[in-house]
């Protein structure tokens, strides 16, 4: 018995006898060394004894045998409140079916695998570790970022195509998720502002005032939102989500140019115009990502027709080289003062081509040009995103959001 004392190794608690069932495990028999425990009501010692609560719970496997415990959480009788009480033990949570280092060590693998490949091994249910995580939620609860000064606010689509969105609040200079949001009820969008509204209130005013940058994408609601609720924070727009834009403005125009060559060449009648449009549509084929895709990360193939596109669509050409000087202008442009200047040369010349982005970069200027005081960008975001898009289709055994969000935050807690 000493030796299995040891070996279970759990402090104040003996091992007073064992036994061993074919296809179950060992099942081990403990006692509390104490001969008293403490009211929780008025921190009185007593050692009157009022009944014995006995019950199995499951604990770490010893090799290959599954181990459980059967435990005494004795009820005592206070003697100041004349009031019967259950002692607390320190390595079983009350009501609960296994022990606390079973379910850390259970959640460690969920954090690495699935919920039905952990379930599939036989030592725990699906209904134990959403407990199990429900109860590990509790610890993250409470916290909050007491040095928060980058914060990071996007979202992500819990299910493609079915407009359920989740919000997600990062911060910037750990890389650590803080919070993800979903209104867990309705399933609607989360691009409003109650449910992160009710999240920064709940950090309280002292966190929010110390908050300097808010990178956010080109949403006016979360730019009211910061505006709002901290006072001294730059709100900064994310330079991807600006260049996603042109992009997409650029490659709008690729699939004008194509389609309209295509009803030419439906409409000529002479063999030599039709030749002609032929070789315009061979060039435009095949060029959306040579054109899209950052030129300095091309490869010969794709830089072979990028030179065929730009011979045979002088727009493209020229949206392409504006596409491509904004973003080495956000890439090397490290002031403010300069920034300014070369957005400023870059709206006048795209105005023409691009006049959608052309608008918007006018609407987000200020926030657009606060990238160049400190590079704060979205970056770090976008990360923890595709991170939170692989939890998500490796959790296929999570019942509901609250599961999910819980599992995301132990990830990074």
């Amino acid at each position: 018995m000493k030796i299995l004392t040891e070996l279970l190794g759990l402090e104040d608690v003996k091992v007073i006898s064992h036994r061993l069932h074919g296809g179950i495990g060992m099942i081990l028999q403990t006692e509390s060394k104490a001969s008293h425990s403490i009211c929780p009501n008025c921190g009185t010692k007593s050692h009157k004894l009022h009944q014995n609560h006995r019950h199995i719970v499951k604990d770490l496997p010893f090799g290959e045998k599954p181990v459980f415990l059967e435990i005494n959480r004795r009820q005592f009788k206070c003697e100041k409140c004349k009031r019967p009480f259950s002692e607390n033990l320190d390595f079983v949570r009350k009501k609960r079916t296994y022990t606390k280092r079973l379910a850390h060590k259970i959640i460690q693998e969920v954090l690495e695998n699935d919920i039905h490949s952990i379930t599939s091994k036989g030592i725990v249910t699906t209904e134990e570790i959403e407990r199990m995580l429900k109860d590990a939620s509790e610890e993250l609860s409470d916290s909050k970022p007491l040095n928060l000064k980058r914060l990071g606010i996007d979202e992500i689509a819990l299910i493609k195509g079915k407009g359920n969105y989740c919000a997600v609040l990062v911060d910037i200079d750990t890389s650590k998720l803080i919070a993800i949001l979903g209104d867990v009820y309705d399933g609607l969008r989360l691009r409003t502002q109650t449910i992160i509204r009710e999240t920064l209130l709940e950090w309280g005013v002292e966190i929010l005032e110390r908050i300097e940058e808010v990178s956010i994408d080109l949403w006016r609601e979360y730019k009211n939102l910061v505006a709002e609720l901290m006072p001294n924070a730059q709100v900064v727009a994310d330079r991807f989500h600006v260049m996603t834009q042109i992009n997409k403005e650029l490659d709008t125009q690729r699939k004008r140019e194509r389609q309209n060559v295509e009803e030419l060449i439906k409409k000529a009648k002479l063999a030599d115009d039709k030749a002609e449009y032929e070789l315009i549509l061979e060039g435009l084929k095949n060029s959306k990502y040579p054109l899209l895709k950052n030129e300095d990360d091309l490869n010969n193939q794709q830089l072979n027709k990028l030179i065929q596109v730009k011979n045979v669509s002088p727009i493209l050409k020229v949206m392409h080289e504006l596409k491509e000087k904004i973003r080495k202008n956000f890439n090397k442009t490290n002031d403010w003062y300069t920034g300014v200047f070369k957005l400023g040369m870059w709206l006048s010349r795209a105005k023409k081509y691009f006049p959608n982005s052309n608008n918007t970069i006018i609407r987000w200027f200020d926030e657009i040009i606060a990238y160049f005081d400190n590079g704060t960008t979205s970056g770090k975001v976008e990360e923890i995103n595709n991170k939170l898009k692989l939890i998500k289709r490796s959790g296929y055994g999570f019942r509901n959001f609250e599961n999910f969000r819980v599992r995301c935050l132990l990830n990074w807690h």
